[in-house]
């Protein structure tokens, strides 16, 4: 069922998908390994039991529908922009296409500004969305408080703002003002990247994990990893990585090279908040001889982009990935605006935490749950 509703990208988008590069920070820190113990029964076994079924529920593609089946008809006649952070950033790119094919469902118009990455770039377009005097504007995938004006502006002409990986937080947001911010949680989705590291190594791994603690959604969601790999008593945390996703393809070669000198065969598994570092420690493992399928195996707790997709399936160098369901998040975002046209609160779904790997996959190279298109189609139509 899964591989026949999964359609592979064009490739013209998968040209407009180049990797992300967002914000920076220090080197990484060492923690004392402890050799694994010589039983080979888990000293966690309820922390694994709980996890393998966490795990099991995260990888089915055919988990049913759980959100919206009611809501307002469309609102005809809106024009929505969607100001992107970068449309180099494959996340970002996944979202505005699935904005786009909801709204000619509905019958809207949208269009796209580039921020490209950059604080003048970012304010230059929400100036530039805001003077279009639109019916709502899309915030895709950077903070508001760095266009902390132009969010003033919307909101003094009434302009109603829906985030993309926005805030940390999904829902509603007060401060800054958004009608809804359209994420996953990011508690779940450390959770779950850290049980599929407790189950896979049935609660023995010795683990790498890679974060930018510069970014503060970044750094609370490897907390979070950190904190649920913990709770397992034989699951060694051997390095807690601190490589600006910026500076990853010039730093990651160089720390993986390290980490395999310190650690050698205790590195089993590795966790990243974004899919890209596993990308760029590629060279550094093929170097030591490491094959694509060996350890350690890697989950990249992230957005689960097109080239992760085609690591995965290859098995170069990334067993897994947390992926967003892009699409299907960028037709809720149609939703929810629909919903503040009609004077309707907004829907508070959240998408379910799931998990990728190459027998789940399909060959696909992206994420989106079963039914949501036509759970929306059919609200819209009423």
């Amino acid at each position: 069922m899964h591989p026949a509703r999964k359609a592979a990208l064009t490739s013209a988008a998968l040209l407009a998908m180049a990797v992300t590069a967002v914000a920076g920070c220090d080197g990484g820190s060492a923690i004392t390994a402890s050799p694994a113990a010589g039983s080979s029964e888990p000293g966690c076994p309820t922390v694994v039991a709980n996890a393998k079924q966490a795990v099991e529920k995260a990888e089915d593609v055919n988990a049913p529908w759980t959100g919206p089946s009611t809501g307002p008809k469309a609102v005809p006649g809106k024009a929505i922009v969607y100001v992107a952070q970068s449309m180099a950033n494959p996340g970002v790119v996944g979202v505005a296409q699935g904005v786009q094919e909801a709204a000619k469902v509905i019958g809207w118009e949208v269009r796209v500004i580039d921020g490209r990455g950059t604080h003048a770039g970012l304010q230059a377009a929400f100036s530039q969305a805001v003077a279009l005097k639109p019916a709502g504007i899309v915030i895709g995938g950077f903070d508001p408080k760095s266009t902390s004006k132009q969010v003033e502006r919307a909101n003094a002409a009434g302009i109603p703002l829906i985030g993309w990986h926005a805030v940390a937080n999904p829902g509603t947001s007060k401060d800054p003002k958004l009608f809804s911010n359209i994420t996953t949680k990011v508690k779940d989705v450390a959770k779950i990247s850290a049980d599929w590291i407790i189950a896979q190594s049935n609660g023995r791994a010795g683990v790498v994990l890679f974060t930018d603690a510069s970014i503060p959604f970044a750094k609370k969601k490897s907390d979070l990893i950190k904190t649920e790999l913990g709770i397992c008593s034989d699951v060694k945390l051997l390095s807690y990585e601190n490589i600006p996703i910026s500076e990853s393809n010039t730093r990651t070669i160089q720390a993986v090279s390290s980490l395999l000198s310190r650690f050698g065969g205790k590195w089993t598994y590795s966790a990243a908040i974004n899919d890209l570092y596993f990308d760029d420690a590629a060279p550094a493992l093929r170097a030591a001889s490491k094959q694509g399928a060996d350890a350690p195996f890697n989950i990249g707790a992230g957005d689960g982009d097109p080239s992760a997709f085609q690591r995965i399936n290859g098995k170069q160098f990334q067993a897994a990935t947390v992926p967003e369901p892009l699409s299907e998040q960028g037709w809720q975002i149609i939703d929810e605006f629909n919903r503040a046209f009609a004077g309707k609160p907004a829907s508070g779904y959240i998408a379910p935490v799931h998990i990728t790997t190459a027998d789940n996959s399909g060959g696909a190279l992206s994420w989106d749950a079963e039914g949501y298109r036509e759970a929306y189609r059919k609200i819209w139509a009423k």
